[in-house]
């Protein structure tokens, strides 16, 4: 466990690279050819390092394999892994990033997309910061064609590790998308790769482990990757179950807390807090899903986990809030108001999420 000195957050003006470092890219496929060669274009468009990028094609089955391979014989930076049988996605996150010969790696999935030198930005900060493992910044959503994105002046933050991870702790969710997060290489061999055990969590359980032995950087003002919202992401499609993904969540915690967090001093202090902070989430996004008609069922189903992670809950403020949610129908319903607090709620924390990056 790295001994942190310096709890204060830093905001810091970005400094120009001076070497000209290597990044491999890895870039999970499995039936996405239409999508592939945005996602290869994006990470080739980077000034200032030397870009490798690993296609690892998981036994795709509709003809997209002819579009990796067509795209690695354009170019000599591309490689292309193609596996003799289905591996799914973790064992695929791990085989392509076991082929790194960067100095820092990057995953970023087939339908996603980096924007312009957003690897320039990530990689001068840890460059010029050797204590930080991993760095991260603000997520495009997107449908269709990739959006322009507003330049912005770019500022950086570090987070010593023990204090991103008490701030994490308070959030109760994953606050990292994936695709924008850029990790030095010896960072994410210590982590020992995904776990598999998390099927939906792996990577906060891997954000978790690089803040308990390197700092945390953040490169704010400027969009750092794009997130395709399409309806066939694996988080619509294979984990769709209401609860699925706060279970993991708590599960990643108290994984965490019981491995490579016991030795911080206040882990267990902070395992607790971590069941509350999940437990409010949960109830949260039950009081969404009452207010919006979206799923009474699946409402239930988080109150109820959330009752099961903190029983201390019940009764709390969280848990009132989505009571009201299921209540009324007329032109001044309770659920009217939920429903109405709770969309300005969402939109405030993805902004400051954004802005601040937790």
């Amino acid at each position: 466990m790295k001994k942190l000195g310096s709890r204060l957050v830093r905001i810091l003006k970005p400094k120009p690279l001076r070497r000209r470092p290597r990044v491999t890219v890895v870039i999970p496929h499995y039936n996405y050819g239409q999508y592939l060669p945005v996602a290869v274009a994006s990470a080739l468009d980077q000034e200032g390092v030397d870009i490798e990028i690993i296609i690892v094609d998981d036994r795709s089955t509709d003809g997209s394999i002819e579009v990796a391979r067509r795209l690695t014989a354009q170019d000599e930076r591309i490689t292309l892994v193609e596996h003799p049988e289905n591996m799914r996605h973790i064992r695929t996150y791990n085989d392509g990033l076991s082929r790194a010969t960067g100095d820092y790696v990057v995953l970023l999935s087939a339908d996603d997309a980096l924007t312009s030198n957003s690897l320039t930005r990530a990689v001068a900060l840890m460059e010029a910061h050797p204590e930080v493992g991993l760095v991260y910044g603000a997520v495009e959503w997107f449908q269709g064609d990739l959006p322009p994105v507003k330049a912005a002046p770019v500022w950086w933050k570090i987070w010593p590790g023990e204090e991103w991870l008490r701030r994490s702790v308070r959030c109760g969710r994953n606050s990292i998308a994936n695709p924008e997060v850029v990790m030095r290489r010896s960072v994410y061999e210590k982590t020992g790769g995904y776990d598999a055990d998390f099927p939906h969590a792996a990577d906060m359980y891997m954000w978790l482990q690089a803040a308990s032995f390197a700092d945390i950087g953040f490169v704010g003002g400027s969009r750092q990757a794009y997130y395709r919202d399409h309806g066939q992401n694996m988080h619509s499609t294979e984990f769709a179950g209401a609860t699925d993904d706060m279970t993991q969540v708590r599960d990643v915690y108290e994984r965490f807390f019981a491995r490579d967090g016991a030795r911080l001093p206040a882990a267990s202090r902070w395992l607790e807090r971590s069941k509350r902070s999940v437990a409010r989430e949960a109830l949260l996004r039950a009081a969404l899903l009452e207010s919006t008609g979206s799923s009474h069922s699946s409402a239930v189903a988080l109150r109820e986990f959330a009752q099961e992670t903190c029983p201390q809950v019940v009764g709390s403020g969280a848990w009132r809030w989505t009571g009201l949610a299921s209540r009324g129908a007329g032109l001044f319903s309770s659920r009217r108001l939920v429903r109405l607090v709770e969309g300005i709620r969402w939109k405030i924390r993805s902004r400051r999420q954004s802005a601040m990056g937790l």
